[in-house]
């Protein structure tokens, strides 16, 4: 799978100008961990998380001084975006692997990454996404799956039956070319994790 199989792309962003405190609330109301920032052209120019807008925004508790506790130096908390935001530790683009987008996520200990086409924001593509697309139902992969098999070759030459993501094909022509261009289809479709091809299904009866 690509990362455009499984992006989002209908993004909520945030601008450099955009106050800081706007930023947070976005971030508190969603749920999310970091906003891309794009200018008005649409390009990513950074982003901006949780940490980057927390930092010195909660003043001291002044009942602590009553009793004696030292004053502590705070900075004057960012007013915009643009003061707090920072590069991406990484970005990918539409067809990046999205194994390779796992990996990292992993390795920067990111649970978003921004995808970039051609320096604009196309989209983003978070943990959870990937998580959606190795839990999709069975059934659900396999129709897919026979769809697009259908185009190749008709629907009654292949039989196909998934498990647990493992998608078995029994190919009634055995060409090898085709066969080829079928693997590389249906690892493409979401929910996939290995492809096989078998002389014959195995029933749950036999």
């Amino acid at each position: 799978m690509r990362t455009r199989d499984v992006m989002t792309t209908d993004v909520v962003v945030v601008a450099p100008d955009t106050p800081a405190r706007e930023a947070a609330r976005v971030l508190a109301d969603r749920g999310f961990t970091a906003l891309p920032v794009v200018d008005p052209s649409g390009a990513l120019v950074g982003v901006v998380a949780e940490e980057d807008l927390l930092r010195h925004r909660l003043p001291q508790d002044p009942r602590g001084l009553v009793h004696g506790e030292p004053v502590r130096p705070r900075q004057v908390p960012a007013h915009a975006v643009v003061q707090v935001m920072r590069t991406p530790d990484v970005t990918v683009n539409p067809n990046t692997d999205l194994a390779e987008v796992a990996d990292l996520m992993l390795a920067h200990g990111v649970r978003s990454v921004p995808v970039v086409d051609e320096g604009r924001l196309a989209g983003v593509v978070t943990r959870r996404d990937m998580l959606r697309s190795i839990t999709r139902a069975d059934w659900v992969v396999e129709a897919e799956i026979r769809h697009r098999l259908g185009i190749l070759g008709g629907a009654r030459r292949w039989e196909v039956a998934v498990s647990g993501g493992l998608v078995s094909i029994v190919d009634r022509m055995g060409d090898a070319t085709e066969r080829h261009v079928a693997d590389v289809l249906v690892r493409a479709v979401a929910g996939v994790t290995d492809v096989r091809f078998v002389r014959e299904l195995a029933h749950a009866d036999g």
